[in-house]
């Protein structure tokens, strides 16, 4: 049948295809670059996750914290953050995911963040995508870093490099060469460009100990009721040679009222 002839599926009588979008479910858009994904509002409300901006009632904490730490990175000459936690649970990811947000909402200061933490990724589930690469590939040397970067939807400024799987091996990972040739790569991206990692827990395993030594600063978050006094003067000791530009207190029970 030649084209001027053929008929559509409607004019033919036949059923018209269509799709059903899951709310929750991520939009992606194709192009060359970084994957470019439009991920659910909901989801992301669901999660406390901020929306572009950091605006919303749970802005304003995460925008205090941004201005605190970037002047001591800018005192420090920084540009690479750890995140960190002493125990599983302290919220450091969900820290991690806001601060780079509440960040990129400055228009002079790009932000990536990297998960590292690969015993157990978690940068994407809070989010709600599955990564196609990741930066556990770029580690093993199967994939270049531009094939794991990821671009959310309305959060300019902001790029994500994820984690795809667990690693046991993690730690020989992140001491190696292949990981210093990370950050010589996410700093020659962009030189206002802040480089934010989520990093495992202290006392959990060698990872952040071992990462150390390729970062300029670190933030550590304490888990209200979670953490006991020991055990953060132990992480502090562990870290003593890297900056420590703040320390955040989450999941506090105190009733704080509304400034605005």
């Amino acid at each position: 049948m030649s084209a001027d002839t053929r008929l559509s599926r409607r004019e033919a009588g036949l059923p018209v295809p269509y799709v059903v979008h899951d709310a929750d479910a991520p939009f992606e858009a194709v192009a060359e670059g970084p994957r470019v994904l439009d991920l659910s509002p909901f989801a992301l409300e669901r999660e406390r996750i901020l929306p572009p901006g950091a605006t919303g009632p749970h802005g304003a904490p995460y925008k205090m914290l941004r201005t605190q730490v970037l002047l001591r990175l800018d005192k420090l000459k920084a540009r690479t953050l750890a995140i960190i936690g002493n125990e599983p649970g302290s919220g450091k990811t969900l820290t991690a995911i806001n601060l780079a947000i509440a960040i990129s909402a400055d228009p002079y200061r790009p932000v990536l963040l990297v998960d590292l933490d690969l015993h157990k990724p978690q940068v994407h589930e809070r989010l709600g995508f599955e990564p196609s690469a990741g930066v556990d590939d770029y580690l093993r040397r199967k994939r270049p870093l531009k094939d794991a970067l990821v671009r959310l939807v309305g959060y300019e400024r902001l790029m994500l490099l994820p984690a795809r799987e667990r690693c046991l091996d993690s730690s020989e990972l992140l001491s190696g060469a292949r990981a210093q040739e990370m950050i010589r790569e996410t700093r020659d991206q962009d030189n206002e460009q802040i480089v934010i990692f989520d990093l495992p827990p202290v006392l959990q395993a060698d990872d952040a100990l071992a990462f150390s030594r390729h970062i300029e600063a670190a933030l550590i978050v304490v888990g209200e009721g979670r953490t006991q006094r020991r055990d953060l003067v132990r992480t502090l000791g562990l870290l003593r040679d890297l900056p420590v530009v703040g320390t955040v207190l989450n999941a506090t029970r105190e009733v704080v009222d509304s400034y605005y």
